[in-house]
């Protein structure tokens, strides 16, 4: 079920809020409620591999117990590497196996026979959840809990299909003792409509000109021609596309759970202002950055080495399975290596420090990571080598296009708000007005606001209502 579907934003959510407030004298109703809705949300579109789920919430919440009561180091350390090697090999088996097979040329591995298998949506974001739990009880950071709660915090809808990944311990009391207000539930609803039009707006705008120039890179020079122009307009595209895809549902994710009292942790910070590829990684998916610095790169030894080459061989685990993490394609492996080798590089010559023109830096990372988008989006390593050739206009392919010229003609607004809001003017503008309350200009915005928000949702509804293309990229991951 998709946030940005009419029967979530008109059936499901409301029910589900006016049922949840309607059992504000108990929070254990609130909570139960909340439980059973996320495992509906999940069986709309998985009615299956809802039970798959239910069994990893069951089998992690019995071995933290397991971990936390056991007196012996040896067998609590055993219980771990279950714990995480059941968490791993079922994310193989639904998402890498197939790829394995197909990479290796076998119609069977381990005893295990090909079989087609539908990716079980968010699989990667509730695995990473259910694992830091049992590692976190491992280490002592937090209580083991009873199925009921991690239940709750694993399959809470919100954030269940595509993050931001979060820990036990900052939901942990919430779960019990969070606070539900006008206030917080305000703010909540306004942060869920911006997410919306992000998505609606923007994204599905942005989405339509790079699937379909990416469509035609794929079709071959020999029957369609993409000039360098059009070339770099869809690569732009798609990286204006896939920052509003989502950041959105990271706005709407944190705007639900607020109008239920929870406080999720930020996922995205401007990332487009980054001013070197590192910077850019401290503020696109901040929740995978940090799941992967907390459980990989510091038990690795991080940076506190003695030794540079364990540095460099932590930073390559890591990239190497932030690849590895988004998809099951070569693309995916290389897309990783690329960030590992551009951040080794920045690391070591000192960069961006040692440069001190801005314009220079913003540009040098919007580069590499416009290039490394196309990587990214491209069916396979092949598309994605003719698709640089084509921006390059290496392919005989020519530089003007009559139709990309026509493509931002018809959507130069949506790029142009596209740049805007990916920069903290509006940020920065509602800070000023919220310090200073007396002036005039935040009279105005008081009463305009609200107004504006919701011709903004009428405007988001006209268009899923009229069947505009609606896909979610992270869906897939």
């Amino acid at each position: 079920m998709l946030f940005s579907s009419i029967v979530f934003l008109f059936v499901f959510f409301p029910v589900v809020l006016v049922l949840y407030y309607c059992f504000s004298f108990s929070r254990m109703l609130q909570n139960i409620l909340l439980l059973l809705a996320s495992l509906v949300f999940y069986a709309w579109g998985e009615p299956v591999y809802v039970l798959l789920m239910i069994a990893s919430i069951l089998v992690n919440s019995v071995l933290a117990v397991m971990i936390e009561r056991g007196k012996s180091g040896r067998f609590r350390k055993m219980l771990l590497a279950a714990a995480v090697t059941l968490n791993l090999f079922t994310l193989f088996v639904f998402k890498y196996l197939g790829f394995v097979m197909e990479s290796v040329r076998s119609e069977e591995l381990f005893g295990i026979k090909a079989v087609s298998l539908t990716l079980p949506i968010g699989i990667s974001f509730f695995t990473f959840q259910a694992m830091s739990y049992v590692v976190d009880v491992y280490r002592g950071t937090v209580r083991a809990e009873n199925p009921f709660y991690v239940g709750l915090y694993i399959s809470f809808f919100p954030q269940l299909i595509a993050g931001p990944i979060i820990q036990y311990n900052t939901i942990a009391d919430q779960i019990r003792n969070r606070r539900s207000d006008f206030d917080m539930f305000s703010m909540g609803i306004c942060r869920f409509v911006v997410g919306l039009g992000k998505k609606v707006l923007l994204s599905n705008c942005f989405a339509g000109i790079a699937d379909n120039v990416f469509s035609w890179s794929a079709i071959g020079t020999e029957r369609m021609m993409v000039p360098a122009m059009l070339a770099w307009l869809g690569s732009i595209a798609y990286t204006l596309q896939i920052y509003y895809d989502f950041s959105a549902y990271s706005d709407m994710a944190i705007g639900l759970g607020m109008c239920f009292g929870f406080e999720f942790p930020e996922n995205f910070n401007y990332p487009y202002i980054a001013s070197s590829v590192s910077d850019f990684w401290r503020r696109w998916h901040i929740s995978l950055t940090n799941w992967f610095r907390e459980y990989v790169y510091f038990p690795l030894g991080g940076s506190r080495v003695a030794n540079q080459d364990y540095m460099v061989r932590n930073m390559l685990v890591v990239w190497l399975l932030t690849g590895i993490w988004h998809g099951a394609n070569w693309t995916f492996l290389f897309w990783g290596l690329a960030y590992f080798i551009f951040q080794l590089a920045e690391r070591f010559f000192e960069y961006p420090e040692k440069m001190q023109d801005r314009f220079l830096k913003h540009f040098y990372t919007l580069m590499v990571v416009n290039a490394l988008w196309v990587v990214f989006r491209a069916d396979d390593l092949y598309q994605a080598g003719r698709f640089f050739m084509n921006m390059l206009g290496l392919n005989n392919n020519g530089f003007y296009s009559d139709m990309a010229v026509m493509l931002f003609r018809e959507n130069w607004v949506f790029f142009l708000a596209g740049v805007l809001f990916a920069m903290p003017y509006a940020r920065d503008m509602n800070r000023i007005l919220y310090d200073h309350p007396k002036i005039f200009l935040h009279r105005v915005c008081t009463v305009l606001y609200p107004v504006g928000l919701m011709g903004l949702f009428i405007v988001c509804v006209s268009y899923l209502a009229s069947g505009t293309y609606n896909p979610f990229i992270y869906f897939n991951f």
